[in-house]
């Protein structure tokens, strides 16, 4: 057996529902539960995706290439350079994956070597599917305090010249999961630079990225930073992105990698091994996808309405509107699993503790004292919810 198996820590949802377990809801049993603890986007699919899906069904006959069809990679290449400025060569510096979290996950067995003792980077509260890699590929999880007076991003200044070295890959996730933080530009290419120099890879995933407050002020990506500098040939550089959230088609699992075309080559071998190419419906509803913008634009004024009218519910000293994401990250008072169960017993809703999504460090958690609220179900469900959140604070 893998080693690593062992030192996998229980998902969040095995932690909830112990968490829950036993407890007698308060008031009627018929009383619907609001839960907001799964970031399962809630949106109707557009149109467009649903239609391209069902006229490609006949493709299934065929079978698809690891490397995807030209018209995929060339559409997310025209996305590319369209919202980041980023030119690419969709012949070698993209990879077509079914969703974020296999590629994320895939990325570590592939890239990290097992006998060298290295470093896997990570932010702290995070996805889990970042340590998970980590551990399973034979490297040593670094986690990465996120604290509010970085922005909830890490404080990259206290990491030593000798861990930078020891490093093989830096987790990156901007607009943050859970925190909602936006990786600066100038932060993003000061890691670029420290990855030319320490020889590590950058992996940063941006599924986020399409869900922000403000139209004029999209948050940055590597690749943007990396253009900037010159470095079009995106040296270390990795971006994982997904159409599950900017597209509202979690269950379709598309998506894509991008970035140092030698990294790209590595990771198409390893996965043409692995087996995991694209349905050929799902290409093409992909490309239907990436090719528009307008169900985008509308997806995130549904966003920002329901952020608008939740924070209006709020105590001011609660919580913040996040640089990106779907997720309010609320403080709590006291122990952030008790007041999820609190919650859950009288109010009917389901949150995820912080510190479920956190590690400790030197006996802290720093996810502790927080709860993760997905707003991804229509206002209404989202307001009434928010509003019961507030009666308990």
């Amino acid at each position: 057996m893998n080693p690593g198996l062992d030192k996998l820590h229980a998902y969040r949802f095995e932690k909830m529902r112990d968490l829950f377990a036993g407890i007698e809801l308060a008031d009627s049993q018929s009383e619907p539960i609001f839960d907001l603890s799964i970031g399962e986007p809630k949106h109707a699919t557009p149109v467009i995706i649903v239609d391209a899906l069902q006229q490609h069904l006949g493709t299934l006959s065929h079978y698809p290439k690891i490397i995807g069809e030209p018209a995929l990679r060339e559409s997310i290449a025209r996305w590319l350079e369209q919202r980041f400025q980023s030119p690419i060569n969709p012949g070698n510096q993209v990879l077509p994956v079914n969703g974020t979290r296999e590629a994320l996950f895939a990325v570590a067995q592939c890239l990290v070597d097992s006998s060298a003792n290295e470093l896997v980077m990570l932010p702290n509260p995070g996805y889990q599917i970042y340590e998970g890699a980590a551990l399973l590929a034979g490297a040593q999880p670094h986690y990465l305090p996120l604290a509010e007076a970085f922005n909830y991003n890490p404080d990259y200044q206290s990491i030593s010249a000798e861990q930078w070295q020891q490093t093989r890959l830096l987790y990156l996730c901007s607009p943050g999961n859970p925190c909602g933080g936006v990786t600066p530009l100038e932060t993003l290419q000061q890691l670029i630079e420290l990855s030319v120099k320490h020889d590590f890879v950058l992996c940063a995933d941006e599924c986020y990225s399409e869900i922000h407050p403000d139209e004029q002020q999209p948050p940055p990506g590597l690749l943007q930073a990396a253009a900037a500098m010159g470095h079009t040939d995106y040296r270390n550089c990795l971006v994982f992105h997904s159409l599950s959230k900017r597209s509202n088609v979690p269950g379709m699992r598309s998506g894509f990698v991008a970035g140092d075309a030698k990294l790209i080559d590595a990771f198409r071998r390893y996965r043409t091994y692995h087996g995991c190419a694209m349905a050929p419906p799902f290409q093409a509803a992909s490309i239907a996808a990436w090719d528009d913008e307008t169900h985008v634009r509308q997806n995130r004024q549904l966003y920002r309405e329901k952020f608008e009218a939740a924070l209006k519910l709020l105590p001011p000293s609660s919580a913040e509107l996040p640089g990106g994401g779907f997720y309010l990250w609320l403080r709590t008072p006291g122990d952030d699993r008790e007041f999820a169960r609190k919650l859950y017993r009288d109010q009917h809703v389901k949150v995820v503790p912080g510190s479920f999504l956190g590690r400790d460090q030197q006996g802290q958690n720093p996810g502790a004292g927080y709860i993760r609220c997905a707003l991804v179900a229509e206002q209404s469900a989202c307001v009434e919810a928010i509003q019961r959140i507030a009666d308990a604070l």
